[in-house]
């Protein structure tokens, strides 16, 4: 079991991709050029967080989703009513599996808290599961993963996703959102996979 009240105490205040210090609520320092400009993140993958997205993830507990939705919505800053909140998309397989999208409920969910434009953008192309594989893998596989369903209005977009590992399919996730015409293009995560140290 989880306490939510524990994970909403967890503010993460590091950068995503290298855990170097950062300021302003925000999860992402200057020293990366990365397609995303912006993330945020509820807290590291560990104790109550860990167990509230593995029971989600792994356990079929369908209804999580308004509670990460609600832990998200806390993490983030206002912002602005034209942000499009879109998911970094889950493979087929694991849709079929869980019987349901474990990110594009929150992401909707998210949406409707905000009253945000919520809209599935970028499809998989591919069906191979980052599950397992180290860094060098991951960027590989996540490099040819995705496209854009039509091209993107220029715009701000806020791209969710659940967990941020090496960091390889959400940069390749935006990418596709600004290759298909985002003007920008902002990250909100679950949790971040604590780093090997």
């Amino acid at each position: 079991m989880y306490c939510k009240c524990n994970i909403e105490s967890e503010q993460y205040e590091a950068c995503l991709v290298c855990s170097g210090p950062v300021g302003g609520g925000e999860a992402l320092c200057s020293h990366h050029i990365l397609p995303y400009s912006r993330a945020w993140c509820v807290g590291e993958r560990s104790a109550a967080l860990r167990a509230l997205l593995d029971q989600y993830k792994f356990e079929r507990a369908k209804d999580a989703y308004h509670e990460l939705a609600q832990l998200l919505d806390l993490s983030l800053p206002v912002l602005p009513e034209d942000v499009v909140v879109v998911p970094v998309p889950t493979i087929a397989p694991h849709i079929r599996r869980r019987g349901f999208d474990h990110t594009a409920l929150v992401a909707k969910e998210l949406a409707k808290r905000r009253g945000l434009i919520y809209q599935h953008a970028i499809e998989r192309v591919t069906t191979t599961s980052q599950l397992g594989k180290g860094k060098r893998d991951r960027r590989k596989q996540a490099a040819q993963a995705f496209a854009c369903v039509r091209p993107a209005q220029p715009g701000r977009y806020l791209l969710i996703d659940d967990i941020f590992t090496t960091g390889a399919t959400v940069e390749f996730a935006a990418q596709a959102l600004r290759d298909a015409g985002a003007t920008e293009v902002w990250l909100a995560i679950v949790a971040r996979q604590p780093l090997e140290k």
